[in-house]
């Protein structure tokens, strides 16, 4: 098995907040970092030793990048699943093609799911226009129409309460192609759970994290997840089955629906690290990114437990301003900018981590600063 060494090369495909942050905490350990992203000057760019300007499926580049890296991974899902699976031929890539191919395709996805015996929503293939008048009778409602490929933030999708939203969703279907119809679930908390694991078969879990979102965008995560402890090893256990599963090496964010008595059901998964996790930044022993560097690159891992209840908030274009007027009021907010040129509305700019004793008191706070009163 292959262990990549301080000095040498790690390859990232993306240039987002995500492969900043991979490679910021790759550079601690001297790893020299190389970047393939399309956009001049990307948050992953300002930090990288190297960078190679092109599309994500050029080949030429993607060589360029196999030739230049020890080892490469991805920050980002929506990779060429086929230009994935041409470069790990030519490349040391440990997560694979596999997982890319699975995850970007929400029919493969459940597939894989069903196969894992873990719990889902109900749901249904809708293949052309008139296949949602067709099911939908005996489907019920309230429903969600997604398209199986792309969409993320709550594009590609909609939702059915009533008749009178079918037209809406053939328009989609219409649109997109086959699309997956699924049960709306009745949920009181979403939470996710961050699984790591090395070419060795190591395996860690971060501590669960209670995600609010706010049109269809996270806005916050509370950590731990106000869950009680037998739901919160129900919710690790069936991670660690769709680990198992797809044979995990690196990161995989399972999100999931826990409902008032307590029963769980996965939404979706994300293989990398996630935005929920930011958090682990300043309030567990390792961070998501220093943990995916050291499973990527076959270390062993260490502890991701918890040092401090933590919140962490997302901040949008909308929320910058306010941000940089308020934030020295609060010595103790850890903030992250990400180094984006321009603050569009709902676009991710950065977050703030506050560790804190007392959660509720914190949630006032943030609250009480108005910084989010735009979201």
């Amino acid at each position: 098995m292959n262990k990549i060494m301080p000095g040498q090369t790690i390859g990232i495909i993306g240039g987002g907040q995500l492969g900043r942050m991979m490679a910021l905490a790759a550079k601690e350990a001297g790893f020299v970092i190389a970047v393939l992203d399309p956009g001049e000057n990307s948050p992953c760019g300002q930090v990288a030793d190297i960078v190679i300007r092109a599309a994500f499926d050029d080949r030429d580049a993607l060589k360029k990048l196999a030739e230049q890296s020890d080892v490469i991974t991805y920050e980002f899902e929506n990779i060429d699943a086929e230009a994935l699976t041409w470069l790990s031929d030519i490349a040391y890539l440990p997560q694979g093609a596999e997982l890319i191919r699975i995850t970007q395709n929400r029919r493969l996805e459940k597939k894989m799911l069903e196969q894992a015996l873990v719990p889902i929503a109900p749901y249904q293939v809708i293949e052309h226009e008139q296949g949602i008048y067709d099911i939908i009778e005996s489907f019920g409602f309230p429903a969600i129409v997604k398209t199986i490929t792309g969409g993320y933030d709550g594009k590609g999708q909609v939702k059915l309460n009533s008749i009178e939203d079918l037209q809406e969703a053939q328009a989609l279907v219409k649109e997109k192609g086959p699309c997956v119809l699924e049960s709306f679930i009745s949920f009181d908390k979403e939470i996710s759970v961050i699984v790591h694991r090395n070419a060795s078969g190591e395996t860690t879990t971060l501590p669960i994290a209670e995600n609010i979102h706010v049109n269809h965008i996270l806005h916050e995560s509370i950590v731990p997840a106000r869950i009680e402890p037998d739901v919160s090893e129900v919710a690790k256990k069936l991670a660690l089955q769709i680990a198992d599963e797809i044979k995990l090496i690196g990161t995989l964010a399972v999100e999931m629906f826990v409902s008032l008595s307590g029963e769980i059901w996965v939404n979706e998964l994300a293989p990398r690290p996630h935005n929920s996790g930011h958090y682990s930044i300043e309030a567990c022993e390792t961070s998501q990114f220093h943990q995916h560097i050291r499973a990527i690159c076959n270390w062993p891992l260490k502890s991701t437990a918890l040092l401090k209840h933590a919140v962490m908030v997302n901040l949008l274009g909308q929320h910058v301003k306010p941000a940089f007027d308020a934030v020295s009021q609060y010595p103790d907010w850890s903030v992250h900018f990400y180094g984006k040129a321009e603050a569009k509305q709902n676009r991710k700019m950065g977050h703030i981590t506050i560790l804190t004793d007392d959660l509720e008191m914190t949630l006032k706070e943030m609250q009480e600063s108005r910084i989010w009163k735009t979201t």
